[in-house]
């Protein structure tokens, strides 16, 4: 701290030690920084600014810093700024146009689709590819309002973050999701709670299994753990007809 520092100067916090005039000069840097970086973003296109890609979140990074000094800090020279924020945005040119035209490149820079769900079941390999957890998978079906993992047949992980969720027909008896097992845990060990109808649930990835064969102390075969649960059935989609 500096010899003569006064806390909660007004002046200090408010207005700084800056001339008055300088004040007008921040308002024109930000008007000249806003609008080139508008005209840029414009000609990145749709795709830069519709999905947060990896790339697409490093631009906004990226952009942010080049932006914001440049707007108030006083020896930043405009034109230093406007550089900066140029080459950024050719780069991401650049990686989009790879992108669109190598699926190598796509696959490097964006990665792609992984399965987390199939046939009921969590997909440990998604899971691990993704670095996402079981619960975390949960809360996202739970988004694309499935109850249940017997309604699902397959669901993908998209590049862009989102899920792409394909339900089953006619749902099979499997883990219900709703609610979370965080806010009403899972039937209570005795068996009779565990298994309906001669089958038993894991309870981390929905895995279906023969209840003598799991049940009392076996490990699930899917995800390795050996917490098991009585399967539901999932509710049964309405059809035409019906609505």
């Amino acid at each position: 701290m500096e010899p003569g520092f006064v806390p909660f100067d007004l002046q200090r916090m408010f207005l700084g030690d800056y001339p008055p005039l300088f004040y007008a000069e921040i308002a024109f840097r930000v008007v000249v920084i806003y609008g080139y970086t508008l005209l840029l973003i414009r000609w990145i296109g749709g795709r830069g600014v519709a999905q947060l890609s990896m790339v697409e979140f490093l631009l906004v990074i990226a952009l942010g810093s080049a932006v914001g000094d440049a707007m108030f800090y006083d020896d930043v020279p405009l034109l230093v700024a406007m550089m900066v924020i140029t080459v950024v945005v050719l780069i991401n040119k650049a990686l989009d146009k790879a992108i669109v035209h190598s699926q190598t490149a796509e696959a490097l820079i964006d990665g792609r689709p992984v399965r987390v769900v199939r046939d009921g079941e969590l997909v440990r390999e998604g899971m691990l590819r993704r670095d996402i957890g079981e619960d975390e998978i949960k809360a996202i079906l739970r988004g694309a309002g499935v109850s249940n993992l017997g309604q699902v047949e397959d669901a993908f992980l998209e590049i862009n973050g989102t899920a792409s969720v394909f339900r089953f027909d006619k749902p099979r008896p499997g883990l219900a999701i709703v609610p979370p097992a965080d806010v009403i845990p899972a039937e209570g060990s005795a068996e009779t709670g565990r298994e309906r109808d001669g089958l038993t649930c894991c309870t981390t990835c929905g895995h279906v299994a023969p209840a003598a064969s799991a049940l009392p102390d076996s490990d699930c075969a899917n995800c390795g753990k050996g917490d098991w649960t009585a399967p539901s059935l999932p509710p049964v989609p309405e059809t035409l007809s019906e609505i």
